[in-house]
């Protein structure tokens, strides 16, 4: 086991060295045509970004100071995003490259040939006329060599200067073929790839800091409501209409505080939902640290309460003091428990994590007397538990954990882990809705998977 863990962390290592070399051989050294100051800070930027990420995730699983979590956390997540889009950004490059340079060899081709056929053009009776009293026009070896030295300066002054000690042939100060040669000079082509390498790089640069720009603003702006209709067959006719505002994965810590949690509070209260659901990853941190950016939950209102139930980042931080929290917030913990509503049971259930502090899920406990005539909507975090919920007559589950995937291309993996990534999905008779989530972990960013809080609206087919 020891050995498949040291193995699997080399091959990560491995794999993040040789992306990084990469996107420092595109960004810094194919945009500069000799070692110098911009190579070196390119590779203090790269080296430099992920020492600060690595530092932000290990100060937050360590329980490092909360300051210093503050300090490294905005640079170090935030680089974590833009790293990602940066290499997706110049792999996407790479197809563009030879279509830029195939373009440009074109039109150096298209102006070499217009210049060689402009000499042709002129009548040869103009070119051999000699005006009255005026001198006889130069032999045709030297107007040849007036050409070239007119090329060749022109070439000087066009290009970029020479730099000392470079190979002759990436020098771009070389005098270009004579006109009509049909070969490119063997230095005309190097410049052209130098004036490719800093479009392609800049565009790059400008797509990954523009994605991660607008992920991050989205994150900060707060979650958007989004209403979700769902059927319940065993609903009563008086329920119908019942709204659920379902509140998953805050993650309040170094970077989204108390600011945050109250357009969190201020968004539900504005739906004027009859129940408030939180289902899980509330923090990342101590109740010491992050007591105070929790406060805002206090002020959650709902006709039927508030409730919560445990994520696996509780679990990182503290569980039992936050169920005590948030308790002492106004929130009424579900720990693999159940309430009886008027109309519908309400469950809830721990997260799988805590199972190695023996606080798993018990569905048993939760649900195992429960009348099955009655309705009932669980609280679980993970869409994986809805297997025990289908196995245990719940009607609807509601979910979180996901985030959507957060940065896109990361759905695909969070899909792949997850029976349904975000949404309504029937499972037997069972209903799954898992919520995208209102915050974000590690970058405050989200690109391709919007927050949100839900409103769920029960409806009743009796109705």
């Amino acid at each position: 086991m020891v050995v498949v863990f040291v193995l699997v962390a080399l091959l990560v290592v491995g794999v993040l060295v040789a992306a990084n070399r990469y996107l420092w051989l595109r960004l810094f050294r194919d945009t500069t045509r000799a070692p110098g100051p911009a190579r070196r800070i390119g590779a203090a930027v790269i080296a430099g970004g992920w020492v600060l990420a690595v530092g932000a995730l290990v100060a937050e699983r360590a329980g490092a100071p909360f300051w210093l979590q503050r300090v490294l956390a905005w640079p170090g997540f935030l680089w974590l995003a833009l790293s990602i889009y940066l290499l997706l950004a110049v792999v996407a490059g790479e197809v563009v490259r030879p279509l830029l340079l195939r373009l440009l060899e074109r039109r150096a081709a298209a102006r070499r040939t217009g210049e060689a056929a402009e000499p042709s053009a002129a009548p040869a009776a103009d070119a051999e006329r000699i005006p009255a009293g005026g001198a006889a026009p130069p032999k045709a070896s030297e107007n040849t060599e007036t050409s070239e030295t007119s090329v060749a300066s022109e070439a000087r002054e066009t290009s970029d200067p020479p730099v000392p000690g470079r190979p002759e042939t990436d020098t771009p100060d070389a005098p270009d073929p004579a006109p009509g040669s049909g070969s490119p000079s063997p230095l005309a082509l190097p410049s052209r790839r130098l004036f490719v390498s800093r479009v392609v790089a800049g565009a790059a640069a400008a797509a990954a800091v523009g994605t991660v720009g607008y992920g991050t603003y989205g994150v900060l702006s707060g979650p958007k409501v989004k209403r979700v209709t769902v059927p319940l067959a065993k609903l009563p006719r008086a329920a119908h209409g019942f709204r659920i505002a379902v509140v998953s994965d805050i993650h309040l810590g170094p970077v989204l505080g108390r600011g945050f949690a109250q357009k969190v509070v201020d968004t539900v209260n504005s739906t004027q939902p009859d129940l408030i659901a939180v289902v899980g990853d509330l923090v990342d941190g101590s109740v010491k640290d992050l007591g105070p950016a929790a406060a805002p939950l206090s002020r959650l209102q709902a006709r039927h309460g508030a409730y919560f139930v445990t994520g696996n980042h509780e679990y990182f931080s503290g569980a039992e003091q936050w169920v005590a929290e948030v308790r002492r917030l106004g929130l009424l913990p579900l720990e693999n428990a159940r309430t009886e509503l008027p109309h519908f049971d309400l469950a809830g259930v721990n997260d799988v994590a805590g199972e190695d502090e023996g606080q798993g899920p018990d569905y048993a406990k939760a649900l195992g007397d429960r009348d099955r005539s009655r309705a009932c909507v669980l609280l679980a975090h993970q869409p994986v538990q809805i297997h025990d919920a289908v196995d245990h007559g719940v009607d609807l589950q509601l979910s979180g954990h996901t985030h959507g995937g957060q940065l896109w291309p990361g759905s695909l993996i969070a899909g792949a882990a997850n029976p349904t990534l975000a949404g309504l999905e029937r499972y037997g008779d069972t209903q799954l809705y898992v919520s995208r989530g209102a915050g974000a972990w590690g970058p405050p960013t989200r690109v391709g998977a919007p927050s949100d809080i839900t409103v769920i609206e029960l409806a009743s087919r009796q109705a």
